[in-house]
């Protein structure tokens, strides 16, 4: 099909074309595995990882999944609207517009700050360098904030909706979510300039993003109550 007729068609594939012009081409995402969906979870808000196990935000609470098995280990009953983070001692979690600090073994509220929209806009959130980072979706921006009282300490914009948002090796990814198309880009930590994207197969849209470390990003799948590990690219 031309581009021509392809537009003609989707009424906004011309401004998507116009919004990702300068961009680095999109390569297909590797999707390696999915995930559910899982009794009394039918959507997935949040994504985390501990270094061993993935957890979920969804209408249950947070749900621990073993990657390797795919069962349920725990829930810890809690408010989990949208992004979930984890600083190696402690969970994370956006609910509604605030982010509340859980301990995984009790489940227990530590502590809570306000989250920086104020709305309950707020979608991804992950942990690195002794801040939160937060994605913010209508506002297309990622914002890192102190952990403690929540103050902005940067803001970075993009020209998508941003869902998801997580680190790996020095490098901040984050994902988009329009329509029916959703992609995973590397970007700029200080400028947001997009370094790199990765587009999911249509029809599956990224909510939660989270990396294991090493090779896999877990990506919330929305409404479809799936979780799906993406390869990661290798680097040069």
């Amino acid at each position: 099909m031309s581009s021509t007729a392809s537009t003609a068609c989707d009424p906004h594939a011309e401004a998507r074309m116009a919004s990702n012009h300068g961009l680095p081409e999109a390569r297909p995402a590797e999707v390696v595995r999915e995930y559910g969906p899982y009794p009394g979870a039918p959507a997935v808000h949040g994504v985390s990882h501990d270094g061993e196990r993935v957890w979920a935000a969804t209408a249950l609470g947070l749900l621990a999944i073993d990657p390797a098995s795919g069962e349920v280990q725990r829930t810890l009953p809690c408010a989990a609207d949208a992004g979930t983070a984890f600083d190696g001692r402690h969970l994370y979690q956006i609910a509604d517009a605030r982010i509340h600090k859980i301990d995984p073994a009790s489940g227990r509220v530590l502590g809570s700050i306000p989250a920086p929209s104020g709305q309950g806009s707020d979608s991804g959130l992950t942990w690195a360098e002794g801040s939160l980072w937060v994605g913010q979706y209508r506002d297309r921006t990622i914002v890192q904030i102190d952990p403690e009282t929540g103050a902005v300490r940067r803001r970075i914009e993009s020209n998508r909706f941003v869902t998801g948002v997580t680190w790996v090796d020095g490098e901040l990814w984050h994902a988009t979510w329009e329509g029916d198309e959703s992609e995973l880009r590397r970007v700029d930590p200080v400028d947001g300039t997009v370094k790199e994207r990765l587009a999911m197969p249509a029809h599956q849209g990224v909510s939660g993003l989270e990396s294991d470390g090493a090779g896999l990003f877990y990506c919330g799948g929305g409404g479809s109550g799936k979780l799906r590990a993406v390869r990661r690219p290798p680097r040069a």
